[in-house]
This record gives structure tokens, sequence and C-alpha cells, in this order.
């Protein structure tokens, strides 16, 4: 496990790539927060416009959404002492034909996932968000949707749970799946607690 200097350094230098300059519709703006000390991670996709523009994660109606579902109030999410922010992409990748945003650059995870979590060694617990963090966090252990996977969330733990996007596009989402607010945000709730 690294010290906090050298966790420092490395968010200096992931904030100052550039490496998908060409592949993005705007300058790059990497968006994580990190600490040696925090003990939850919440891995999601990556920044959109909102959050692109303020280079606060989750400052946006999804993050309203989601510091709900954890049962803690902004100034704790955002204490990185406790709690680490670390998307799949870093930078916003961009719209897609339909308005959406598009999936994040797979570089940047190529290039930091790896050494950013070597520094981590705390994290005791990591709240995994959407299709992308889920493959790349559960691997073969991700069932075919992320329905399949959230439902099997009890297979994550004690170390990680999984959780659907919190945008407003999965409010159907919601409404179709009510063991998710039933059985799994007693659970989350219940454990971030244990660790802020």
């Amino acid at each position: 496990m690294a010290d906090e200097a050298a966790v420092q350094n490395l968010l200096k230098d992931i904030r100052a790539c550039t490496a998908c300059a060409d592949d993005l519709p705007h300058d790059p703006r990497p968006v994580l927060r990190a600490s040696t000390s925090a003990r939850i991670c919440i891995v999601g996709q990556a920044p959109g416009t909102r959050v692109h523009a303020s280079g606060i994660p989750f400052d946006d109606p999804s993050g309203d959404r989601l510091r709900d579902w954890l049962g803690i109030d902004r100034d704790t999410f955002y204490d990185e002492s406790r709690i680490a922010i670390v998307p799949m992409g870093f930078c916003f990748p961009g719209l897609d034909a339909k308005g959406g945003d598009k999936p994040p650059l797979k570089r940047c995870a190529k290039l930091w996932r790896k050494q950013l979590f070597e520094t981590l060694g705390k994290i005791d617990f990591t709240i995994i968000i959407g299709t992308y963090a889920q493959a790349w966090h559960l691997g073969t252990e991700r069932k075919k949707t992320v329905t399949e996977t959230v439902a099997a969330w009890r297979e994550y733990m004690p170390s990680a749970i999984t959780l659907p996007h919190p945008s407003w596009r999965n409010n159907t989402w919601l409404k179709k799946n009510p063991w998710f607010e039933a059985d799994v945000l007693p659970v989350l709730r219940a454990e971030v607690a244990k660790r802020v």
C-alpha cells in the first residue's frame, strides 16, 4: 500500500492525463476522488455532462439519488478520506446519437485502474454501479444482465455490492424491481454506516 503522498501524486498524474484527447469531443477533465484512508469505493461508468462541467463526481440528480440510496449526506459522500469515487472512465466520453452518454473509453482503465487500486489498501467495501463497472470488477462472476447481477448482490457480499445506475433513465427499472429498494438498500445503508 502506498502512502498518502504517493496516492496524491498518482491522482495528480491522472488528473493531468490527456491520453484520450483525440477520442473526446472536448478537452479531457478526469474526475475522481481517492485517499489511502478510504474504506468505501464507489465505481461507476464515467462522468456525465454536469460532472464534466463541475469537476465534482455525482454532482447531478443521479448523485442525489445515490446519496439517498447510501443514506449519507453530501459532506460525508465527498469526504475522500472515507469514500473513494473511481469511475471506469475518468473523463466524460460524450453523447451518443440518442442523447445518452457514450460508454467509458477503455484506455483509461488500462492506463490507471490497476495502479490506482494497488494504492487504495484500506478499501473493504466496493459499490459497483452499472454494466461497465460490473464487467471490470466482477469478471466471470458477473451475470448476463445488470438486473441479474444486481439480483445476485448477496453473492458479492461482504466486500462488494452491485447497483443499477441511479440515473432517472432507470426509473422504469426501479418500478419493475421493487425488491431492490426493499432488500438491497437497507443492507447497503447498513454497510456504509459501518464504514463512515
